[in-house]
């Protein structure tokens, strides 16, 4: 028994070297680069392949076939990934959403490669290049590690490193080369991968999909030590690898058994399961607002020629007929995408699981397996597999709560890996299993028309998602969540809802898909499978339903007339170009063809232009109500430095009692009270650090006091949410804009009246007329206008939900003199009409002609309160700090 348990701990150290040396690799990628590397497995795979063409191809001496794989091909293909794909995205800004995208691009791009090159078939003849005694492996791991580690310690990369990895502006200011940081971060990221590949290639079957899987299924070593710690992720790897082949000892009877067994043969999936969904999420600062352009409109006559096309297969006939079959069927797991990707924002690389969860449940419950349940007929099947597998969806969308960006995706990443690997590759769930077509519908043909019937009901559903309220609100939610909390949305149960809905379209798919191939295959839904998906849909044009049509054509169409591989490096090709094109191929030719064309614009004459003088300023007169509209419609260019109106006794209508708020050791608020009453203009000025910030957040919502009440009316809102806050009547602006780029100017103001406090008909026409948006630009898109119109966009979406107290912050940041004094008549007019106005500014002429309460912040107290001409010229204002940050 000693010498049994002796071996597998030994094969547990093998196999723990390799995740150690994946581990290593991916850790030292995201520090110098801060790019989570998806593509790792597949250039450990494309190395192994290349060795073994070197050494059993061509005959190469071993020695020289690894020297040229490891030393020159692997960094090689490093520096050119960071050279020609990642580098222009960071200098477009490094958008989170388009870097994992072209790093999934890459992945998709490699595996189909070697498909083309390799063929799809596994090979078990991959040269040895370290013995099986996993002592020798250990030994690479540990020098690597200790090297890495004492680089990154003691030397001047190692500095050059972390300074890169703390902020890559400032040490780039500071004269650090960051190009070659990074460079040199994914050469060795490349090296390591290449080490994995071809130490794991004789134990494994060496194909283009699994081995790229299995190494991607180890990454939860990096993801445990949070992409920081060297010797954590070491230590993880060889643990798990240990645990795993110790597993195997245990011999349970029944379904414990098997389950057991299903465990100790994917130990490193369950590690990645909590990794991703418990731990603390990675990559923090990747939870930003992702970057949005304006919805490109679909082309006239786009739908017609789109049906037409799919149609055209019911004319065709034998294999033709037979693969145009699972191109409907795609296209409806490709929809699901659009609502929760394209539409709602959220990095989603799980559908494959929910798309074989519905082919897997339609042929149980029409075999009569699914337990507890009588056989049904097919199509009665599919049905009640949708609705089985949409709940399903909160396996992903419980995550997206409080996951963004590259924590999200790791999420959903390991749940549908999870869900192949403890479900689909079980025989207990799948031997012996069948599923056919439903009665009537037998023939290619007439189980196309069915398709084509399922799909037409399925474009109506993702269209009422993807339009009206609730596509307002999704929009707003990808565009900019915060934004789209502080106007009322309620962005979990939005969530929950995207990916509810997205797996229900997911399961309908993959039921079709499954009856069309008259059998429930696996490999059809294997994540790997499901990362080509989603890289498919965004480079198409992730928020087009026409675009996921076209890559289930696409995607179908190719695999069937070409060499398998084509499809993938495709796909592959046009992801890692997604910084190029955000929007879709379709986008940028439309954007080529706009600055080619021509452009004309209508001139008025003289007589015109004295017309629209004479009648712009009736409109605006006629068309406004009460004081607000008066200020807007007779605005002058400049304000005229006045006092504020005299203080009248007004009920207090948002009140702070004693706030605490801590960050780590540093006291934010130190027993706060604050009183904002109905009518009056209240402003928070101080110094840096004083806490301004912090209690502003308290107020809005989305910081939480460690003691003290918020209070609004007599109502205790300190535990409510922003978005609750919002609809009970507190609104808010931002010191950064958040609009939503993607949504066009009414747009943007009617997501505020449709989730703020009054849903009342006329509220947008009214608050665009009111900040002087209701011209042409009410119908521009958001992205590319001026800050000064955006600052009114953000005012109007505020006041369009009737809010009771309205917070500003920084609210005359960007803005010129002439947009400043505009600015102040506005919001003095929202006060005499009785809307309550808390200001967080750092203009003080601004808060001197505006406030009728100051308030100065000092240490996180308030130090001095009272009438700006007395309060402004408090000491706490005058110190070298206050002078630095409200210069004379």
């Amino acid at each position: 028994m000693s010498t049994f348990t002796y071996d597998l701990t030994l094969a547990g150290l093998s196999v723990g070297s390799a995740a150690a040396l994946t581990g290593i690799g991916l850790i030292v990628t995201y520090r110098a680069t801060g790019v989570l590397n998806f593509a790792h497995g597949a250039v450990a795979m494309v190395c192994a392949y290349v060795l073994r063409q070197c050494v059993v191809g061509w005959g190469w001496p071993l020695w020289l076939g690894a020297v040229v794989t490891l030393l020159f091909l692997a960094p090689g293909i490093g520096v050119a990934l960071e050279r020609f794909v990642f580098r222009p995205l960071a200098v477009l800004g490094g958008d989170p959403a388009q870097t994992l995208v072209a790093s999934i691009g890459v992945f998709v791009l490699l595996v189909g490669g070697a498909a083309l090159v390799w063929g799809q078939g596994a090979r078990d003849d991959a040269p040895e290049l370290v013995s099986a005694d996993p002592w020798g492996q250990l030994a690479v791991v540990l020098v690597l590690a200790a090297g890495v580690g004492a680089v990154i310690r003691w030397t001047r990369f190692g500095r050059e490193l972390r300074a890169v990895v703390d902020d890559r502006r400032l040490a780039v200011l500071g004269g650090v080369d960051a190009d070659r940081v990074a460079a040199a971060g994914w050469a060795f990221g490349s090296f390591t991968a290449g080490l994995t590949g071809v130490l794991l290639a004789p134990s494994v079957r060496l194909d283009p999909y699994g081995l790229p899987l299995l190494v991607m299924e180890v990454m939860t070593v990096a993801v445990a030590a949070r992409m920081r710690s060297l010797p954590v992720a070491v230590v993880v790897a060889l643990g798990i690898g240990v645990g795993q082949s110790q597993l195997t000892r245990l011999h349970l009877p029944g379904g414990a058994g098997q389950l057991m067994q299903a465990v100790g043969a994917n130990l490193f999936v369950v590690a990645l399961l909590v990794a991703a969904l418990v731990l603390p999420g990675v990559g923090t600062k990747d939870a930003l607002p992702r970057t949005a352009t304006a919805r490109v409109a679909t082309p006239p006559g786009a739908w017609i020629v789109a049906g037409v096309l799919f149609l055209l297969p019911l004319g065709f006939a034998g294999s033709d007929l037979h693969t145009s079959v699972q191109v409907p069927a795609l296209g409806v797991v490709l929809l699901s995408l659009v609502v929760v990707t394209g539409r709602g924002g959220q990095l989603s690389l799980g559908q494959a699981a929910y798309a074989g969860l519905g082919a897997l449940f339609t042929a149980l419950l029409a075999a009569g397996r699914f337990p507890g349940l009588p056989r049904v007929p097919e199509l009665a099947a599919l049905a009640l597999a949708v609705l089985l597998v949409a709940p399903l969806g909160l396996l992903t969308g419980w995550p997206a709560i409080s996951r963004h960006g590259l924590a999200l995706a790791l999420a959903t990443f390991a749940v549908g890996v999870g869900v192949s690997r403890f479900v689909f590759a079980q025989p207990y769930a799948t031997s012996g299993l069948s599923l056919g077509r439903p009665s009537g519908f037998d023939g290619d043909r007439a189980y196309y028309v069915l398709e084509l019937v399922l799909l037409a009901c399925a474009l109506p559903a993702v269209h009422a998602l993807r339009r009206g309220r609730t596509g307002r609100a999704l929009a707003a939610l990808r565009d900019h969540e915060q934004g789209a909390s502080a106007a009322g949305v309620q962005v979990p149960s939005l969530k929950l809802l995207a990916f509810v809905a997205g797996a229900a379209l997911a399961a309908l798919g993959g039921g079709m898909l499954g009856m069309g191939l008259r059998a429930f295959d696996p490999s059809a839904y294997d994540p790997v499978r499901g990362l080509l998906w989603f890289a498919a849909v965004v480079v198409l044009g992730a928020d087009s339903t026409l675009g996921a049509l076209a890559a289930a054509a696409l995607l179908v169409g190719l695999d069937a007339g070409a060499r398998g591989g084509v499809a993938a490096a495709l796909v592959g090709v046009l992801a890692v170009c997604v910084g190029r094109f955000p929007g879709g191929p379709y986008e940028a030719v439309r954007a080529a063809a706009g600055r080619l064309r021509p452009q004309r614009r209508a001139r008025l004459t003289g007589l015109g232009i004295g017309v629209r003088r004479k009648i712009r300023p009736a409109e605006r007169h006629t068309g406004s109500t009460g004081a607000v509209g008066a200020a807007v419609a007779h605005r002058p260019a400049t304000t005229p430095r006045t006092r504020p109106r005299p203080l009248t006794p007004t009920p207090p209508v948002l009140t702070a009692h004693a706030l605490h708020a801590r960050y780590g050791g540093f006291t934010a608020l130190d027993g706060v009270d604050l009183v904002v009453r109905t009518g009056q203009v209240t402003a928070v000025v101080g110094p840096n650090g004083a806490g301004k910030s912090t209690l502003f957040h308290c107020l809005a919502g989305t910081v939480r006091p460690a003691r003290g009440r918020v209070r609004l009316g007599g109502r205790d809102i300190t535990r409510l949410t922003a978005h609750a806050r919002t609809r009970l009547g507190i609104a808010r602006t931002f010191q950064q804009l958040a609009v939503f780029p993607s949504l066009t100017v009414a747009e943007n103001v009617r997501v505020g009246a449709e989730q703020g406090r009054i849903a009342e008909p006329g509220a947008v026409e009214r608050a665009l007329r009111l900040f002087g948006l209701d011209g042409e630009v009410r119908s521009l898109p958001a992205a590319g206008l001026p800050t000064g119109t955006l600052r009114r966009v953000e005012l109007a979406r505020a006041f369009a939900g009737g809010p009771r107290v309205l917070l500003l912050d920084e609210p005359a940041a960007g803005l010129d003199t002439a947009e400043v004094a505009s600015l102040t008549q506005v919001l003095r007019a929202l006060a005499a009409e009785g809307t309550a106005l808390l200001v967080v500014e750092h203009d003080l002429d601004l808060v001197a002609d505006l406030a009728d309460v100051v308030h100065v912040m000092t240490a996180g107290r308030i130090v001095a309160s009272g009438p700006p001409d007395h309060v402004l010229e408090h000491r706490a204002l005058n110190t070298p700090e206050a002078a630095r940050e409200f210069p004379a």
